[in-house]
């Protein structure tokens, strides 16, 4: 009898250290993508890189912000950052010109989100390929509008 209740024993052993040990497969790697600025877009999507950076010096770029910082209290550059950088207040977006000048424009990413894993895999199924209106209102609103006298959802360039 003494066998049987050790191998019971044993059985019991190695299904709650196989069951335990599952719960830290993957532990600390992370699937989550991260930002890698508009430059890591243009190897495969050359013609809307193109355009993107055609267009990206005007209205999308931060060039202005960055001259009119030492003019703005933190909580309005928070508002310009959060349409005039990419992933800006997000984990891995935009924290400083210094830190991620990848990042300081509003980029391919703003509106496909990031792009990390879609770069190193080419899948498209890991990157927002389909924009749509909600995602232009993030910027494109009533309030800007009226604000800054732009018109909402005019052609941007990229596409």
């Amino acid at each position: 009898m003494r066998g049987k209740s050790y191998t019971i024993r044993i059985g019991v052993f190695l299904t709650i250290l196989t069951v335990f040990g599952l719960s830290f497969v993957g532990y600390g790697v992370t699937n989550s993508a991260t930002y890698v600025g508009s430059e890591a877009c243009a190897e495969c999507h050359e013609k809307e890189f193109s355009n993107y950076s055609k267009y990206s010096k005007k209205a999308h770029s931060s060039a202005s912000i960055k001259i009119m910082a030492s003019d703005l209290a933190q909580d309005e550059l928070k508002d310009c950052y959060s349409c005039h950088a990419t992933g800006y207040g997000k984990p891995g977006g935009f924290v400083s010109f210094e830190k991620t000048p990848q990042l300081a424009d509003a980029g391919c990413e703003v509106c496909h989100g990031p792009g990390s894993l879609h770069v190193e895999d080419g899948d498209p199924e890991l990157i927002k390929a389909k924009v749509d209106i909600k995602d232009c209102e993030t910027c494109h609103n009533a309030d800007r509008v009226e604000n800054f006298n732009f018109k909402p959802l005019i052609y941007g360039g990229a596409h």
